[in-house]
């Protein structure tokens, strides 16, 4: 990936410094200081080591006469497979465990509380392939899987609650897949699971011919640290999915995702979708996407006329926080696995909700009534024209 740009904020970096990378990030970031996190020396020598990147910044709120501060410590990660795709299953994710492992050793050591990981971190993105072996394999139980035992041991390690996006195996259920967020409480209980609600059929990305629209509903998980929700990969290009995750109380939402830089991908919108969210809906929230190419065993088409592949193309990383205000932090590279910390007081959902109003002047009860005759039948779309009397 030499070749590939390395970061939005490298190419800024580079080229803007001065008052002009001062206003730079004041209309574009929102804030001309970053409010970066020092880290520990031990933090930074181990990324070094394990070739990792790791940032953190703080989005502080305002001090308030009745509240005490809400600090919680939240990360992401996001990262590259770390077994070529034609080797067994077991050891692809061995892999990719034993890489992510020192990841979560950082954030552990610099007290992070609650951790996501992007979507189905633990096996290659085959669902493009849309061949059923060997990647139906890597689907697990969301409670007993291998996957959940290996997070609760470091969950209870550190006292960590972990957001982990992976294939589930629904043995109950006729062992139907699911594209499934398992969250596991600092006590290393499964606190409940979270199915992804919008499956794209867009070209390489028709990930229905593995699993359909999830049963969950919009579930925001009471923790110790807050309440989180998780809006998975194609959710974040529906509206109405951001905005029920806040109905129901969600102070922070991940968005853990696999999206690519490619002609048909959507770079562009990355830095706009959870951001918007985030506005609209006076939460935090964290946008995560992998990293890197996956090259697969045989080759398959993209229905656009194209050449026979065997991968994707880039996973463009780039993962990064945004607050209530709107204000974002830098994001991670495009190219290199990462660890960013965000320090957030929660204190500020509230404080935004009281400057804007969003909630108060939401008109939940017009949209109720005009999405109801949309629903119908004879549905007429209220158009006016000229000549209307």
């Amino acid at each position: 990936m030499d070749n590939e740009t390395q970061s939005l904020e490298a190419i800024i970096e580079n080229n803007l410094s001065g008052r002009d990378l001062d206003e730079f990030n004041r209309i574009y970031y929102g804030r001309k200081n970053h409010l970066e996190v020092k880290l520990k020396d031990s933090s930074l020598a181990a990324a070094k080591e394990a070739d990792f990147e790791v940032a953190a910044y703080a989005f502080p709120a305002k001090k308030e006469q009745t509240r005490p501060p809400r600090i919680v410590k939240v990360g992401v990660i996001q990262h590259s497979i770390g077994a070529p795709t034609d080797r067994p299953v077991n050891e692809q994710k061995k892999a990719i465990f034993d890489k992510v492992k020192k990841i979560i050793d950082v954030a552990g050591q610099e007290g992070v509380n609650i951790i996501c990981f992007q979507e189905l971190w633990n096996m290659p993105f085959a669902f493009c392939t849309r061949e059923k072996q060997p990647w139906c394999e890597f689907a697990e139980s969301a409670e007993e899987g291998p996957t959940t035992r290996f997070l609760r041991e470091l969950a209870m390690k550190y006292s960590m609650v972990i957001v982990s996006s992976i294939l589930e195996r629904d043995e109950k259920h006729a062992d139907i897949l699911w594209n499934t967020a398992v969250v596991i409480s600092d006590s290393g209980n499964v606190i409940g699971k979270h199915r992804k609600n919008h499956i794209p059929r867009v070209g390489d990305f028709n990930e229905s011919n593995y699993y359909m629209e999830g049963n969950t509903g919009h579930p925001v998980f009471a923790t110790r640290y807050g309440k989180i929700a998780v809006n998975i990969c194609f959710g974040r290009h529906h509206v109405l999915n951001w905005m029920m995750f806040g109905q129901n109380g969600a102070e922070i939402v991940f968005n853990p995702s696999a999206t690519i830089a490619a002609e048909a991908g959507s770079e562009y919108m990355w830095n706009i979708e959870a951001r918007n969210a985030a506005i609209t809906n006076c939460y935090f929230t964290a946008a995560i996407n992998r990293v890197g190419y996956e090259e697969f065993p045989n080759e398959f088409t993209s229905a656009d006329g194209k050449p026979a592949h065997k991968d994707l193309g880039l996973f463009y990383g780039s993962s990064y926080f945004c607050g209530p205000d709107g204000v974002r932090c830098p994001g991670l590279s495009r190219t290199k696995d990462g660890l960013l910390i965000a320090v957030m007081d929660l204190n500020m959902n509230r404080q935004i909700k009281d400057r804007r109003c969003y909630y108060m002047t939401q008109r939940l009860d017009m949209y109720v009534n005009s999405l109801s005759r949309v629903l119908d039948l004879e549905y007429k779309p209220q158009v006016v024209h000229e000549n209307d009397k």
